[in-house]
């Protein structure tokens, strides 16, 4: 991440045509600390007072935010210097969330699935950061406008002498943009020395010299003052930048050089020009070598996993609402089409491992997440669009099911659930495809907007007689459509930091599965005698739900189980994607307990422990290839190993039972009814969870089910 020593360029050009000396003379004292006068307000620290704060503070640190200093220069011809100092100190990052997500690989350390050894190499730098910040190694803290720069030292060891590093920041509205440092230290991450050093300056604040960009200080400056700045400069670093300052001397006396042809002059020091692009820095270079590698190793010495924590640190980037997030898997995506291997395997006709396969399923399903950002911009949309379909018509671009002939339906339109559902199929289906066909997807429906926007969202005196009805009979809103789309928008609100609106959205799919569940057993009862007569088997779940490449069920239960962690990052932001909040008010909004959202005695689990027994219960066609078959089983697995974890009560049991009743009597649309398509997924390993949970509870159904299984 530091291995490049020398400052990056400056952004802009500097001048100020409409100066005036005179009104600033003996305005500029020296720098002074970011404590003194027209500090952050907060009291002495101690805790025990609290000043409000000062309307300078309250406008700076807005403008500080939103705007690039270039946009407040050209707008005001004179800046007070008072007021140019806290727009300066308050455009520094102020929480350490996004330092720590940019030095390991998941924020707070939470290394789920590493051993201890790998905890401590993945968390080192943030961790590294702030041992030395602790230690006091972080020394010659200055910030000249939009730059930071120290010293941050490395403790001499046993195995290694002291080391001092020249550490540098480059920030814009609270975002660091730029870093270098001398350790010479190649990695995706931010170096500990960076990490000391810009903690030092969100923690001790008040510590750090802030002096105004460079370019204001040359300005107060006479000629021969100027003359002395520059002969000073030039004595203390002969060596370096000699050289260079007769060059530029050159060009300068030259009345045709290029630099006279220019108004102003650049300074690194003053902040973000209007068109540059206001984002975290990120070294791609490093992101593409480290996967590269990771990739070359071909599946050895833990590369599976390193790939999966780049995965998982995408996931954390978007849940930030980081732009990065994008621009990271973009790189990652580009280094996957290049593996050699791909062609390899394409001429020799093999197929890749399975562990490899599941990283490309990630692939694609991250880049769902990004196409269905509810806040995309359209000109970004189609930018991914274009980059998806250059990727999906490459030869070498891996098919979804690992199967060279596959057809399914179509993502983006609904598939129909009744007995004689007809689906438009299409060939060809690569890992990219869904991504591609949700492109077209949107988020202006109105229920879907009034869905996600409130708690309180229902119509009891809605009559639930049609088909297509908005409401179920308690008066809730269902959502229609296809469902592992529905179920990908879930995960889209998930990732993108928005997990109260998500739990929304998830439980009105859930509540339109039990409303279609009903229908589909009424149905059955209705005109039993005839679809038994004809054989009639069920033809419309071609795509299982358990098994899918975008897994709806796995989502639906992991949205409902975590919901008790509502109050995690971004549950107090309110989506507003329109004028959803003629529905209800903001603040109505901010009072709302989650738990409105559900009927009485239900709970989060219980809808989740429903949503796995309609899914795994659910008769569907046993995909083509092996596998896309050994993922249905696998997933199968891993929904039983969760169930497995619950702990029964007299709430769930009854669910159990409604569950195995409609699977007795829901013919050709349950796994275990009186007909069963000949291609259908075995259903007897499912069929021997649901025995064993209800043996103790109710015998007589348990053996039903048991008997039905072995037919």
């Amino acid at each position: 991440m530091a291995e490049r020593v020398q400052q990056p360029p400056a952004k802009r050009l500097c001048c100020r045509p409409g100066y005036n000396p005179a009104c600033r003379q003996g305005q500029r004292a020296g720098g002074v600390p970011c404590g003194g006068a027209g500090s952050a307000p907060g009291g002495s620290g101690n805790g025990k007072t609290h000043n409000p704060e000062s309307l300078l503070d309250i406008a700076a640190r807005r403008v500080a935010e939103k705007w690039p200093f270039q946009r407040v220069e050209e707008r005001f011809e004179r800046i007070p210097e008072p007021v140019q100092r806290r727009i300066v100190y308050w455009s520094f990052p102020r929480s350490e969330k996004e330092i720590c997500m940019y030095s390991s690989f998941n924020a707070g350390g939470e290394e789920s699935g590493s051993s201890g050894d790998n905890n401590d190499e993945t968390q080192l730098p943030f961790l590294r950061g702030v041992t030395l910040l602790e230690g006091g190694w972080v020394d010659n803290v200055l910030q000249v406008g939009f730059h930071l720069s120290g010293t941050v030292t490395d403790p001499a060891t046993p195995s290694s002498p002291e080391l001092v590093c020249s550490v540098s920041v480059s920030f814009d509205r609270c975002k660091i943009t730029a870093v270098t440092c001398t350790c010479g230290n190649k990695d995706i991450f931010y170096c500990a020395h960076v990490v000391a050093l810009s903690l030092y300056r969100v923690r001790k604040p008040e510590q750090v010299k802030l002096h105004l960009p460079i370019s204001e200080t040359l300005f107060q400056m006479s000629r021969d003052q100027l003359q002395k700045f520059v002969q000073y400069l030039i004595s203390v670093h002969h060596t370096e930048v000699l050289p260079t300052a007769q060059k530029l001397a050159d060009e300068i006396l030259s009345q045709n050089s290029e630099i006279n042809q220019v108004h102003g002059a650049p300074d690194p020091t003053a902040g973000a020009s209007v068109d540059d692009e206001n984002c975290w820095h990120l070294d791609e270079e490093q992101v593409q070598e480290q996967v590269k590698l990771f990739l070359s190793q071909g599946g050895y010495h833990g590369s599976g996993k390193q790939l999966n924590l780049l995965f998982s640190k995408v996931r954390e980037m978007l849940k930030m609402r980081d732009s990065n997030g994008a621009r990271m898997l973009t790189l990652i995506t580009e280094q996957f089409m290049a593996d050699p291997r791909l062609a390899l395997w394409r001429q020799q006709g093999t197929t890749m491992t399975d562990k490899y396969r599941q990283l490309w399923d990630e692939l694609g399903a991250l880049w769902m997440c990004i196409v269905l950002n509810p806040h995309c911009k359209p000109e970004q949309k189609s930018s991914w669009l274009r980059q998806l379909r250059r990727w999906n018509s490459v030869d070498v671009c891996p098919w979804e099911d690992g199967n060279h002939v596959n057809e399914l339906p179509n993502l983006t339109h609904s598939l129909p659930q009744g007995a004689h559902g007809n689906q438009e199929m299409r060939p060809h289906r690569t890992v990219f495809t869904r991504a591609i066909e949700a492109c077209d997807l949107h988020w202006q429906d109105r229920h879907l907007q009034h869905i996600i926007a409130s708690d309180l969202y229902a119509n009891y005196c809605y009559h639930d007689n049609q088909e297509g009805s908005l409401f179920d009979s308690r008066g809730w809103p269902l959502w229609h459509e296809h469902v592992p789309t529905a179920c990908a928008r879930v995960d889209a609100l998930r990732s993108h930091g928005y997990p109260r609106e998500a739990l929304r959205l998830a439980i009105a799919v859930v509540n339109t599965l039990r409303r279609q569940q009903q229908r589909q057993l009424e149905h059955f009862r209705r005109h039993k005698k005839e679809l038994l007569h004809k054989g009639h088997t069920s033809i419309t779940n071609m795509e299982g739900w358990v098994g899918h490449p975008l897994d709806p069920i796995g989502t639906l239960f992991s949205t409902l189980t975590e919901s008790g962690r509502a109050g995690e990052e971004g549950s107090n932001t309110c989506l507003d994607l329109s004028d959803c909040s003629s529905v209800v008010s903001r603040a109505d909004l901010q009072r709302m307990p989650v738990q409105r959202l559900l009927g009485d005695g239900e709970s989060y689990m219980a809808l989740a422990v429903e949503t796995a027994l309609i899914g795994l219960g659910q008769q569907r066609v046993m995909p083509d290839g092996l596998y896309a078959q050994e993922k249905v089983c696998r997933n199968e697995e891993q929904l039983l190993a969760k169930l497995q974890e619950v702990e029964l009560d007299d709430s769930l049991v009854k669910i159990f039972r409604k569950q195995a009743v409609f699977l007795l009597e829901a013919g050709p649309y349950s796994g275990l009814g009186e007909i069963v398509h000949r291609e259908s997924v075995p259903m007897h390993t499912f069929a021997r969870y649901l025995f064993t949970s209800l043996l103790p509870h109710d015998a007589e159904l348990a053996y039903k089910i048991a008997l039905r299984a072995m037919r």
